[in-house]
Order: C-alpha cells, then structure tokens, then sequence
C-alpha cells in the first residue's frame, strides 16, 4: 500500500525506540492509521482556527447586534464543557471493542453544531442570535469533549511511540498553510462582515465532515470490555489515580500551570488593540499570527516531543512567558508599534502550539491500554475546572492594572516549565 511505502520512508532513518507497544495488527497498518489521522485532524484544527471563539465568533457577535455579555461566555463554553463530560465519555468508551467511532460521532456533532450557528447568523440578531451561538457553542464543545477522549485513545493503539508527536506536528502546520491564505485575504478586508464570516462557518463544517470519514478509515485493532463500575461513585473512584499515581499527579499540576499559554491571548489581544498605529485588521492579523505559528512550529514541535515531551512543554512554557512580558514591555515602551504586537502574539502562538504538542504526547506516552482512556478523562475533568478557577482570578487580578492579567498568565505558564523539567522521561 502507497500509506505504507511512505511511512516506512518518512521514518527510515530514525531508529524505532519505543519497544513493542502495538499489536502485530495494528503495526501492518500503521501508514494508513498515521495519515489517515495526520489529515481528520489536520482539517479539525483549521476548522478550529476557522471558527476561532476567541477571534472569529467574538467578531460575529457585534456583526449581529448581540449584547456584550454573551462575550464574556464564548471562551468558557468552549474550552471547559469540552473537557467537562470526559470523564463519562470515558466510562462507556471503555465498555467499547471499537472505539473509532466515538470520534466520528463527536466529528458529525461539531459539524452539525457549525450549520446550525451558521443559519442562526443567517436569520436572526441581539439576544435570540446570542442565545442561538451559544447553544450551538455548548452542543460543539461537548461533542468536542468526546473526540479528544476517543482520539488519544486510537492514537495510543495504532501509532507506536515516537512517531505519535508527528502527528500532531505535521497537522499543526497543514492547518497553518491552510489558513494563512484566509488570514492573508483579511488582511485586506478594513471590516469583515456577515458575506465573509458565515463562510468561514460553513468551511469549518465541511471540515469536521471530511475529518469524520477520514478517521473512519482508520484500522483499530479491538480493545478488551472492561467491567466498570456503573454507580456515580465508581466514576468518581477514577480521580483516585491522583493518589495512586505520582507522576500523573505532578503531570496534572505542569498541564494546570501551562494554562497560562492560553489564558494569557485575550489580555496580549486587547492590549494590541490598544495600539494608536495598529493598522492591521485585528480578525486578519490574529489569524495570520496562529496560522505562521502552525505552519512553522508543527514539525519542529512533534520531533522534539517524541525525543522528549516534558522538554516540548519546558521549552514552549518559557517561550509563552517571554511573549506575554515582551508584549508588556511593548505596551509600556512603544505602545503604537503594531507591527512589535504581532510579533508577541506570534511568539505566543507558537508557545502554545508546543504546549498542546508536548503535553499530548507526554499523557498518551505515559499511559498503556487499559489506563488511557481514565487518565485523559480525569486529566480534562480536572483541567476543565482549573480553567474556570484561573478565568475567574485572572478576571479579578486584571483589575489591579492594565498589565496584570498578562503578566500573571506569563508567570503562571513560566512556572509550567519548570515544573515540567521534573517530569519523568516517558519516550524510552
């Protein structure tokens, strides 16, 4: 098979180290399983970049006339009721022989979520429009939830080690060619309206569409039933692992702190606003910036985490505070330089690539088949809440000034990395 050939070429010089961690099934198909998932998820990370809460739905909710406090819920919504529900997701995808088509399911529930923000910005404005994206907003975060219980899970089955951070790189920087042609466009564009944001809409539906029969050529070797408890309380026995496990513990506490890398945008994002001469759109210049950062950091970032995901994460973590203290130095020196902004925001991109990169591998590379799945349910479930934790104080630090909040997501994200140089190798 073409998949094969070019898998065994792309990795003909590297040395396999990971030991025999794939079933004899599952390694004579290993080119099929690794570009078959390089390209569903290359498509649902520029759909993400596409319909970006942070950037694009916070420029459509003005477009329709929305009140400004619905705003305020679109980064919420979006990033913990993904993580939230994981921990049940868990729990019946451990009762499943196959578990690929829990990721197909979750991919058609975002692409359907998609169409239906896209007719609610058709047809309607103020509070009903509001309502409409945020109900379509919970019903694609919580379809997300799944696809990222379901996806580690596959990946862990059917990639061996060492190759499994590629697959996150090579999809990081497809999607950032894809989209620097979108960003490249608004650049151009003095104000986007409605004729060019539904598109994007539609396109980010199309994309989880083609992602979803993508993923359902993967080839998933079957897993064994597990006999879980049923009860509430045997769900809840799963956060047990934190006492059990030490190293998924302190893995837990680096993942909480490098929420600092992803916090830390909207306050970076607002003081580039503020910029006299910030002549570039601000819809264009932000979807530039993480499209450049895909594009050049992918496969950089997925070398290193397969030789090493906690130096990935100690590396990005630094990076990210660097970024967010350049961009205050900016603000207090040369407050008018847009074109400096940028290029924190792109530093800060680029951070975060690595981190999602790093932190990725590093969970699927610590786990085996029977705790993967429980690990990354109670790892989101916890970090779902941890992101509501920081959003609220980093809301309350802001105030004391301008600069607050930013510097404070920076240190946060600086203590990541060094609290992840202490992670134990997981590669080897």
């Amino acid at each position: 098979m073409q998949s094969e050939k070019l898998f065994n070429k792309l990795f003909a010089n590297e040395a396999d180290r990971s030991g025999d961690d794939l079933s004899e099934g599952a390694r004579n198909h290993q080119g099929r399983n690794f570009f078959s998932q390089v390209f569903a998820l290359s498509l649902t990370k520029t759909g993400d970049q596409f319909m970006d809460p942070k950037i694009t739905l916070a420029w459509l909710l003005p477009l329709l006339s929305v009140p400004g406090a619905f705003l305020s819920l679109l980064v919420p919504i979006h990033n913990t009721f993904s993580l939230l529900p994981q921990m049940l997701v868990a729990h019946y995808l451990r009762k499943s022989a196959i578990r690929k088509w829990y990721w197909v399911a979750g991919s058609l529930g975002q692409c359907l979520a998609l169409l239906s923000m896209s007719v609610v910005a058709m047809l309607c404005t103020g509070v009903v429009a509001g309502v409409g994206i945020v109900v379509s907003l919970l019903m694609f975060s919580l379809c997300r939830g799944v696809c990222s219980v379901a996806q580690k899970d596959v990946l862990g089955k059917t990639v061996v080690k060492t190759r499994r951070g590629r697959v996150s790189g090579y999809t990081e920087s497809i999607a950032g060619v894809s989209t620097l042609v979108l960003a490249v466009y608004l650049l151009f564009s003095e104000r986007p309206g409605l004729s060019v944001i539904i598109p994007m809409l539609l396109i980010a539906a199309l994309c989880w569409l083609l992602s979803a029969i993508s993923f359902a050529r993967i080839v998933e070797p079957d897993n064994a039933i597990a006999e879980d408890d049923e009860t509430i309380a045997g769900l809840l026995a799963q956060f047990a692992v934190l006492r059990t496990h030490r190293e998924f513990r302190k893995f837990v506490l680096v993942r909480s702190a490098l929420l600092g890398s992803a916090l830390a945008a909207p306050y970076l994002v607002t003081l580039a606003q503020s910029s006299a001469n910030a002549s570039l759109s601000m819809l264009g210049s932000l979807l530039l910036a993480a499209s450049l950062a895909s594009f050049l950091s992918g496969s950089t970032w997925g070398v290193l985490a397969d030789r090493s995901s906690a130096r990935c994460m100690t590396i990005a973590g630094l990076l990210a505070a660097i970024a967010g203290v350049a961009a205050v130095m900016v603000s207090a020196i040369a407050g008018d330089s847009g074109v400096l902004y940028a290029l924190c925001l792109f530093a800060l991109y680029l951070a975060h690539a690595g981190v999602r990169v790093g932190r990725k591998t590093h969970l699927v590379d610590m786990t085996d088949h029977e705790n993967r799945s429980t690990l990354v349910a109670v790892s989101n479930t916890l970090i779902g809440l941890m992101l509501l934790v920081l959003a609220v104080f980093g809301a309350l630090v802001s105030q004391l000034h301008d600069y607050a909040g930013l510097l404070f997501f920076s240190m946060l994200a600086a203590l990541g990395a060094l609290l992840s140089a202490s992670l134990r190798p997981v590669q080897n």
